[in-house]
């Protein structure tokens, strides 16, 4: 079973071009505000449904700077 995470992004444009990335790709995921209990960055972050792994390879691939992925519930 699939969790979700978020990956706390460095720029809101850097997760806006991250989105149109992953949803290109078939991969669903959203913006949101990152939670304050989660570490620095922009203040956005990815929800993803998908092994965060699999996520930070492919933004890795593109060069799309991120910070880490977190479990969320």
């Amino acid at each position: 079973m699939m969790g979700k995470y978020l990956i706390a992004m460095t720029s809101i444009t850097y997760a806006m071009k991250a989105k149109s990335l992953l949803n290109d790709s078939r991969i669903y995921c959203e913006i949101q505000r990152t939670p304050e209990n989660i570490g620095s960055g922009c203040g956005y972050s990815l929800r993803i449904h998908d092994e965060p792994d699999k996520i930070i390879a492919l933004l890795d691939g593109f060069n799309i700077p991120h910070k880490d992925a977190y479990e969320y519930k």
